[in-house]
C-alpha cells in the first residue's frame, strides 16, 4: 500500500477511536452521528453541529452572552428565518456575508444563516481600521455586512452597494437582524448547492490581512482538536477568544458539538471571565495567553471571589506562553492548563497538555491525530536532531488550500509552512522560538525576540515585555527591549541589561530599554510589533515624531 494511502488509513482509523474516546461519537447513537455528518456535508459544520444538539435536545442551552441564554432549538429556528430574510437582501448560494461583530448570538446565528444558504462567512476583525476594512471586504466580494453599531461609522469605507444589517445596538432606522426575522418561517432551509464555508483572516499587522477559507467539511478532523484536549461534555464552556480568532471559532464549534453551551463576552474583561466561570460552573475556558495573564494580574483579593474549582481545562493559543505564564496558571488553577500552537493557515500543529507543561513550562507540545510536523532548514533539507532550529512544517487535513487571492504557503513533501521558527527536544516535545521574519541579525549573530521576552516576563518587576531590533551602522540591528513596569515596583535600564546578561548570551543583552504604560497589541492578543517599532521610533527619535 503506497505510503499516502497508509497514512490516510491509519489517521482515520485513529481519529474515530478518538472521536469516540472523547464521546463525539457514540457507538449507541448512530443516528446522531449520521445525522451530524450528512447536515454538516449539505449545509457546513456549524449547521452538522446544531443539527446534532437539536436532535438530542432543543431546550440544551447553546449561547449564553450579554442578552442572556438561547437554546439549540431557538437557535436553529432564527438562523433558519435569518437566512430567508439574507436572501431577501440579496445573499446567494456561493456568495459572501461579512460579519463584524463583537462574540454574541447574532454573530453565531448569523454564521450558521450564511452556512444555511450556501454562501461563505467572512469574520472580519473588530480591530481593523478603515483601510484594511475596504481593501478585504472588496477582495472578498461581500455583498452584506451584518455589524454591530459601533462599527457603523467605519463602514463608511465600504461601497453604499454593500447592505448593511444591524446585528447589537441601537440601529437609529438602519435595518436589523431582528427587521429580517418579522414574518420570516423558520422552517429548515432547502439543502444549497454546495455547502456553506468560513472565511478567516491572518492576524499579521503588515499589508491587507490575507483571507483563509475553511470550505472542507470531514468530521473527523475533529479528532485534532480533542485528540489532546479534553473537551468536557454537556456543561459550559467560557470562550474568551474572539470567534473571528481560529482559537475561538474551533474551539466553539468543538465544544457545542459535545452538546456544552458556550458563555461569550463582547469584551474581554478579567474579572467578569472569572464572574462567568464561576457562576456556570464551566468546566473549560478558552482565551489567549495575555487574556490568562491579565486575569493573573488581579489583585489576588479580586481572584479570590470566584470558585473557578469547576475547570477541567484552560485552553490557551494564538501567541506565545512564556513560562513563567505556565507556572503562574498551574499555581491559581492547578493541572489544568493546555497550549494549542498552530496558525490560521495550518490549523491544529501541537497540543501541550499539563504533564507537557509541567515537564517543560512553555513547550507547545506535540502533534494530535493527523498531524504531521517536521523542520527544514533554509535549504528544503530535513532537520533530525534534536535542538536544532528550523523552519516548522504541518500537515494537516484542517489545513487550508490557499488564500482566497490565489496565493499559499511554501509545501515541502506535503507539509505546510507555518512561518515559525522552533525545535523538538529529547522528549519529543515541540517549541517555538519566534516567526521566521522576527529574526534580529545584530553583529552577525541570530536572534529571536521571543528568548529574551520569556526571560524577561519572568522578572517579577516586569508586567509585559517587547524585543525587536532597530538599525544600527556598526551592528546592522541592535536590540531593543521595550518594557512595562510592575505597579509599585522600580526597574530600571541597567538592572534589565543585568537580568538578561546573567541567563544569556552576551549578543543577546539589548542595547536600548525603553519603558512605557502600555504595549500595542491586537485584538487578538498579540504584540503589534510594527506598532512597537513606531513607539521606538517616537521615543527614539522625539525631535522627528514631532516634525
Amino acid at each position: 500500500m503506497p505510503t499516502a494511502l497508509l497514512r490516510s488509513v491509519t489517521d482515520t482509523a485513529r481519529s474515530i477511536v478518538v472521536l469516540q474516546r472523547r464521546g463525539v461519537l457514540e457507538l449507541t447513537r448512530p443516528d446522531l452521528a449520521v445525522l451530524s455528518f450528512r447536515t454538516a456535508k449539505q449545509f457546513g459544520p456549524l449547521a452538522g453541529v446544531v443539527a446534532n444538539a437539536v436532535a438530542r435536545d432543543p431546550s440544551t442551552p447553546a449561547v449564553i452572552d450579554d442578552a442572556g441564554t438561547i437554546t439549540y432549538g431557538e437557535l436553529d429556528s432564527v438562523s433558519n428565518a435569518l437566512a430567508r430574510g439574507l436572501i431577501e437582501r440579496g445573499v446567494t448560494a456561493g456568495g459572501v456575508v461579512g460579519i463584524m461583530c463583537r462574540d454574541h448570538r447574532w454573530l453565531v446565528a448569523t454564521t450558521l444563516a450564511t452556512n444555511r444558504i450556501g454562501a461563505r462567512a467572512l469574520l472580519l476583525n473588530t480591530g481593523f481600521g478603515a483601510p484594511a476594512l475596504a481593501a478585504v471586504v472588496d477582495r472578498e466580494s461581500a455583498t452584506v455586512i451584518v455589524a454591530d453599531t459601533e462599527f457603523t461609522g467605519l463602514l463608511s469605507v465600504v461601497p453604499d452597494t454593500v447592505e448593511r444589517v444591524i446585528a447589537w445596538g441601537a440601529t437609529d432606522g438602519d435595518v436589523s437582524v431582528h427587521d429580517l426575522l418579522v414574518g420570516r418561517s423558520s422552517a429548515p432551509m432547502p439543502r444549497p448547492p454546495a455547502p456553506g464555508g468560513l472565511v478567516l483572516l491572518t492576524s499579521g499587522t503588515t499589508g491587507v490581512p490575507k483571507g483563509a477559507p475553511r470550505d472542507r467539511v470531514n468530521p473527523l478532523v475533529t479528532a485534532q482538536l480533542v485528540d489532546r484536549v479534553p473537551v468536557p461534555r454537556g456543561g459550559v464552556v467560557v470562550s474568551a477568544a474572539p470567534i473571528f480568532h481560529g482559537t475561538g471559532l474551533a474551539m466553539g464549534l468543538i465544544g457545542m458539538a459535545l452538546g456544552n453551551a458556550i458563555a461569550l463576552q463582547r469584551r474581554f474583561d478579567p474579572e467578569r471571565t472569572l464572574r462567568l466561570i464561576s457562576d456556570n460552573k464551566a468546566r473549560m475556558a478558552v482565551m489567549v495567553p495575555t487574556m490568562l495573564q491579565r486575569i493573573l494580574d488581579l489583585d489576588p483579593q479580586i481572584r479570590g471571589r470566584y470558585d473557578c474549582s469547576s475547570l477541567e481545562v484552560i485552553l490557551v493559543a494564538g501567541s506565545a506562553l512564556a513560562p513563567d505564564l505556565c507556572e503562574r496558571a498551574r499555581v491559581e488553577f492547578g493541572d489544568v492548563l493546555h497550549n494549542l500552537y498552530g496558525s490560521t493557515e495550518v490549523a491544529v500543529a501541537t497540543v501541550a497538555g499539563p504533564d507537557d507543561l509541567k515537564l517543560a513550562p512553555g513547550t507547545v507540545g506535540r502533534p494530535p491525530a493527523g498531524c504531521r510536523v517536521a523542520l527544514y532548514d533554509d535549504a528544503g533539507q530535513a532537520i533530525t536532531t534534536p535542538h536544532t532550529t528550523g523552519r516548522i512544517f504541518v500537515s494537516s487535513s484542517l489545513s487550508f488550500g490557499g488564500y482566497t487571492d490565489g496565493r499559499t504557503k511554501q509545501m515541502i513533501d506535503g507539509l505546510m509552512s507555518s512561518g515559525d521558527m522552533g525545535y523538538v527536544d529529547d522528549n519529543g516535545l515541540w517549541f517555538v522560538v519566534g516567526r521566521d521574519d522576527d529574526m534580529i541579525v545584530s553583529g552577525g549573530e541570530n536572534v529571536y525576540p521571543l528568548e529574551i521576552e520569556n526571560l524577561l516576563h519572568a522578572h517579577p518587576d516586569v508586567c509585559d515585555v517587547a524585543v525587536i531590533g532597530v538599525d544600527d551602522r556598526d551592528f546592522g540591528q541592535r536590540l531593543c527591549a521595550i518594557v512595562v513596569v510592575e505597579p509599585g515596583t522600580h526597574l530600571d535600564v541597567d538592572t534589565v541589561k543585568d537580568h538578561v546578561r546573567a541567563n544569556l548570551a552576551r549578543f543577546k543583552v539589548p542595547r536600548e530599554v525603553i519603558f512605557v504604560d502600555e504595549l500595542p497589541r491586537n485584538a487578538t492578543g498579540k504584540i503589534d510589533r510594527r506598532g512597537v517599532a513606531e513607539l521606538v521610533q517616537r521615543a527614539l527619535h522625539p525631535d522627528a515624531a514631532e516634525s
